[in-house]
């Protein structure tokens, strides 16, 4: 039974019925004809009130949730939304708890870098430095600055099959996560834009997707990521401009795209004048793959960062444009921040061209290698995903689980991870899923401890799941 009656009037509106029945919903809202917690009807019965389809019912009430507009909870309905602020995001982004509030939890929910001489490197890094800082460490830093830093970086990723690049098509910026925001910022154009992201994904193309006011449609996936078939039928349906995709280490499902996918996957963004983001901030090292930048460096944007490898305080950032394209992203850097602060790229520069950065590295990926290992010691038995070298593992759950139990339990048992619906989709499909992060701050022996207990976890489902 539904709180309201409410039925819109569509026949005067031009375009779309699901972009216009967001308007009407939007509108119904501010003037308050519709409440906070008023619960709607269901897509079925308003679908068949206003002689629609339930798709265009269903792809609105989705628009209208992620503008934080709606709020859907699974077996009980779609409601208004509980008041909030008229101007700035709906959602927040993760908030991580500090260790200090932990109360002896162990948290897993993202990767934590384990501390294997950054300090130290840092501090010969600024002495080094200190003898050069002169007067243009005043003015506002310019691209120019730059050009050594982007040389440097397209060294960093000789390790990689990008294709032909060159300090020209690289632009630079704060962390991965900016990275997205940049190329939404370059390519997206229209009202409302449609952006293409795997069923199960990275949240910050969600929360980008909501700042740049572009719509999310998921696409299928399975055990080697995204599935072309479905991919070019969403083409046909949608009109995307941009395909965000992880090809070496999806996130959250560990899966690695083979080249005969990647292939097909630049095929169709070519027929259909597609955008890509290609997202390798977790990629291990020395891959032998061609990534897409290799295969249409003419529409993919490859982005990568620090954060996973050397530092995420250090917020660097980079895109490998397509090819041609690297004004471009400058020009969007410039436009938003003019360039990076001098301290943090003559900070970086002085890693990279030192070879220190390249070490750090090195030892970084060890350090998560190690503590992997015991991950997988003690989990292997289960059906777990992993690749070498990746602080993160998938894990499906036996039959009598769902993942929201699974992870309230663990919390219970001191261990805190992230559930499949945390990658999904409002009304997106979510597995019995759940994902690890490997937190380096921890001792293998620790993390190994909190593995055993989600073990026991597994090997006793409750009798009952609740729907």
């Amino acid at each position: 039974m539904t709180d309201t009656n409410w039925l819109p009037d569509l026949t005067q509106s031009d375009g779309p019925k699901y972009l216009a029945l967001v308007r009407a919903l939007r509108d119904a809202i501010r003037a308050g004809e519709l409440t906070p917690g008023a619960q709607l009807p269901t897509v079925r019965d308003l679908a068949w009130e206003m002689k629609v389809t339930p798709g265009t019912v269903s792809r609105a009430y989705q628009l209208a949730t992620q503008e934080g507009l709606l709020a859907a909870t699974v077996g009980r309905g779609t409601f208004v939304a509980p008041d909030r602020p008229r101007f700035g995001p709906t959602q927040s982004f993760y908030i991580e708890r500090e260790p200090e509030s932990l109360n002896g939890r162990i948290d897993m929910r993202a990767p934590r870098l384990p501390e294997l001489g950054q300090g130290a490197a840092f501090d010969a890094a600024m002495t080094a430095l200190r003898d050069r800082i002169r007067g243009d460490w005043l003015d506002y830093p310019s691209q120019r600055d730059e050009a050594v830093l982007r040389e440097a970086l397209v060294d960093w990723l000789a390790d990689r099959i990008l294709g032909p690049v060159s300090a020209e098509d690289m632009a630079l910026c704060y962390g991965g996560q900016h990275a997205i925001m940049m190329v939404y910022q370059c390519c997206l154009r229209g009202d409302r834009p449609t952006v293409l992201i795997e069923e199960l994904a990275y949240a910050g193309f969600r929360h980008a997707a909501k700042l740049a006011r572009a719509e999310l449609v998921g696409v299928e996936i399975d055990a080697h990521g995204l599935c072309p078939d479905a991919l070019e039928a969403a083409c046909r349906r949608h009109a995307p401009q941009i395909l965000c995709v992880t090809t070496e280490a999806q996130n959250p499902t560990t899966a690695r795209m083979p080249v005969e996918r990647r292939r097909r996957i630049a095929e169709i963004a070519r027929a259909h004048d597609l955008q890509i983001i290609e997202d390798d901030c977790y990629s291990i090292s020395q891959s032998n793959m061609p990534a897409l930048r290799a295969l249409a460096p003419e529409r993919t944007w490859y982005i990568g960062s620090f954060s996973k490898t050397i530092s995420a305080a250090l917020r660097l950032g980079y895109i490998l444009c397509p090819t041609g394209m690297g004004q471009a992203g400058r020009l969007t850097a410039q436009h938003s921040f003019f360039a990076l602060s001098r301290p943090i790229s003559d900070l970086c520069h002085e890693l990279l061209s030192s070879g220190v950065a390249d070490d750090l590295r090195r030892r970084v990926q060890g350090g998560f290698s190690d503590r992997l290992e015991g991950v997988v010691n003690v989990l292997g038995r289960h059906a777990l995903h992993w690749q070498p070298g990746l602080p993160f593992v998938w894990l499906d759950l036996p039959a009598g689980w769902r993942a929201s139990t699974f992870a309230r339990m663990a919390e219970a048992e001191g261990v805190l991870l992230r559930s499949a619906d945390e990658f999904a989709l409002i009304h997106g499909r979510a597995p019995h899923s759940v994902r690890l992060a490997v937190p380096g701050n921890h001792s293998r022996t620790r993390i190994e401890e909190a593995c055993l207990r989600l073990s026991r976890l597994l090997d006793s489902p409750p009798a009952e799941i609740s729907v």
